[in-house]
């Protein structure tokens, strides 16, 4: 049993017991537990009830990609977490994590902007800052132990001062980014380190992990408590770096009239 098992288990059960009877479906009548029974998710994927116990239950099994799209669509997954449940059925052994190396052009180009610009690595640990940034989120105050963008967002009390009443949407939504990497790198002791430590650290972490959700990276809007200048407004994106796509530089555009 691998940890990927286990995760698409997780992931499977997670989507089940989301989903509300009458509307999927399902046969009526009284239930002990939330959401669809297995018997049923199996009735309506076309597979044996014996089988989808197995995958809930992470053990060793190697379902098809036919398989794998009537789960989607008897659980009504949307397209970001179709493509998750195929990458955790198809998951392979990841080599052992080492912390990236960021290329100097990009740390020269980070360092470069006016504004907030950093980059991350596939573990989210923040290797490399300008001076906008630093200034917003303090990075260059952490220990280099603590310099990961989850373990700060969920953990530093500056992230929730920085985020203020918008912490908690932020945390759930980092969580839900993080979540298609971990799942993947279940097994590697560095991200299980990582996860103890935001555990301990993060009342409200457990039963978010528990949900289980899924987000691919997306552009959007900040509004956050800029320690010099107040309540501020950063439109964001990320980019994927070339040099190494475990690489992503965040770049933070002020909004005028916040």
């Amino acid at each position: 049993m691998t940890a990927a098992n286990v995760e698409l288990g997780d992931f499977l059960r997670a989507r089940r017991e989301r989903l509300v009877p009458d509307k999927a479906g399902a046969v009526r009548g009284r239930r002990r537990t939330p959401g669809l029974r297995r018997e049923e998710v199996a009735e309506a994927a076309g597979i044996s009830t014996e089988w989808y116990v197995k995958l809930e239950q992470g053990r060793a099994v190697a379902p098809s990609l036919t398989t794998i799209d009537a789960l989607a669509r008897a659980l009504k997954l949307n397209a970001v977490e179709r493509a998750h449940l195929r990458r955790l059925a198809d998951a392979k052994s990841q080599p052992a994590f080492s912390p990236e190396t960021v290329p100097p052009i990009i740390s020269r180009f980070v360092v470069s902007l006016p504004h907030p610009a950093y980059v991350t690595g596939r573990r989210w640990d923040i290797l490399a800052w300008n001076d906008a940034a630093a200034e917003l989120f303090d990075f260059g105050a952490m220990p280099l132990e603590d310099r990961n963008l989850l373990l700060y967002i969920l953990t530093d009390p500056r992230a929730r001062r920085v985020f203020g009443d918008n912490w908690s949407t932020e945390a759930q939504r980092i969580l839900a980014i993080f979540r298609p990497t971990y799942d993947v790198w279940a097994d590697d002791p560095a991200f299980v380190e990582l996860l103890h430590r935001v555990q301990a650290g993060c009342g409200e972490f457990e039963g978010w992990w528990k949900d289980h959700a899924i987000r691919w990276p997306s552009s959007g809007t900040k509004r956050l408590h800029h320690p010099t200048h107040g309540r501020t407004a950063f439109d964001y994106t990320t980019f994927q770096a070339n040099d190494d796509v475990g690489l992503k530089v965040a770049v933070y555009l002020p909004i005028a009239h916040s």
